[in-house]
C-alpha cells in the first residue's frame, strides 16, 4: 500500500494559503482577508473542516483562498464515481487548497488554482491552474504558460504538453462551443510509483503560480478601463458561473460530501451579468 500523503500535504496546503494571502494583501491598502473555520457536528457522515479565506477590496473585488481536510464516508451514489471508494467501502481522507480570484479591472485576468490529495483505497494528487481573462494579453498568457511549464519540467519532459492539453479539454464550455479562458494545466489521478516525486511536483505548481500571479496583478492593475469593457468582464463572468456549476468537478465533489456550501461556492463571482 502506498504512503499515506494527507498530513504532509495538508500542512504544505495550509501553509501555502497563508503565504498566497499575504501576497494579495500587498496589493489592497484598507481590506484584508476574512477568516472563517468550519467543521461539521459529531456524528456527521464528514468530517474534519477547514478555514475559507474571503477578501473583497478594490483591485480584488472576490477572492477566495480555501483550505480544508476532511474525512469521512461518500454517499452510496457517489461511490461509484470516485476510484477506489467501492472498495474502501466509501471511507476517504480529502485535503486541498482552492482559490478563484475575481479582478475590478477587465484587465487583470481571472484566475483559478486547485492542489489537493484524495485517499481512498489508494491515494492520488490533481489540481492545476488556469487564467481567464476577458481581454487576453499574450505576454500574460506566455508568462503564465512559461511558469507552468518550468513545474512541469521538474516532473518529467512531456508533463507540460499532456497537462496543458488536458486543461484545454477540461475547461471547455460544450454548449457554447468555446474555452473557459487561455488556460493552464489540469491533472487529476496522479498516483505514480514515486510519490515523493509526485508530492514534489504538486508543490512546484503552488510555487509556480506565487510567482507568477502577483506578476500579472501588478502589471495590469493600473490599466485604466471604461464601463463598456466592465460590461464584457461582467458577462465573461456569466461563463465563468456557467462552467462551474455545470461542469466543475470541485462543485461535484461538494455536493456529494455534504461539505460547506460557501467553501465550495465561493468561486462565483460577487456581480455577473448574462
Amino acid at each position: 500500500m502506498t504512503m499515506d500523503m494527507a498530513a504532509p500535504a495538508g500542512a504544505y496546503f495550509r501553509d501555502l494559503q497563508s503565504r498566497i494571502c499575504a501576497a494579495f494583501e500587498e496589493f489592497e491598502t484598507d481590506h484584508r482577508f476574512e477568516h472563517r473555520s468550519w467543521s461539521k457536528p459529531a456524528g456527521h457522515r464528514l468530517q474534519g473542516g477547514g478555514e475559507s479565506r474571503l477578501m473583497r477590496g478594490q483591485v480584488f473585488e472576490k477572492v477566495g483562498v480555501n483550505f480544508s481536510h476532511v474525512w469521512g464516508v461518500f454517499s452510496p451514489q457517489a461511490r461509484a464515481q470516485v476510484p477506489g471508494a467501492e472498495e474502501s467501502d466509501g471511507r476517504f481522507v480529502a485535503c486541498g487548497i482552492s482559490l478563484v480570484a475575481h479582478m475590478t479591472n477587465p484587465y487583470v485576468p481571472a484566475v483559478h488554482m486547485n492542489l489537493r490529495y484524495l485517499r481512498t483505497s489508494r491515494g492520488w494528487f490533481g489540481g492545476g491552474s488556469d487564467l481567464t481573462p476577458t481581454f487576453p494579453m499574450p505576454e500574460d498568457t506566455k508568462d503564465f504558460h512559461a511558469a507552468l511549464e518550468a513545474a512541469c519540467n521538474t516532473y518529467r519532459p512531456e508533463a507540460y504538453a499532456e497537462y496543458k492539453a488536458w486543461c484545454d479539454r477540461y475547461f471547455y464550455l460544450p454548449h457554447r462551443q468555446e474555452p473557459r479562458g487561455v488556460g493552464g494545466i489540469f491533472f487529476d489521478e496522479l498516483a505514480s510509483a514515486d510519490v515523493a516525486a509526485d508530492f514534489a511536483f504538486v508543490k512546484a505548481v503552488g510555487e509556480a503560480f506565487l510567482g507568477i500571479y502577483p506578476t500579472l496583478v501588478a502589471r495590469r492593475k493600473n490599466t485604466p478601463f471604461d464601463d463598456e469593457a466592465r460590461q464584457k468582464l461582467l458577462l465573461k463572468r456569466g461563463r465563468y458561473v456557467e462552467f462551474n456549476l455545470v461542469y466543475d468537478r470541485g462543485t461535484k465533489f461538494g455536493f456529494s460530501t455534504d461539505a460547506e456550501p460557501e467553501a465550495y461556492l465561493m468561486s462565483l463571482p460577487p456581480l455577473v451579468r448574462w
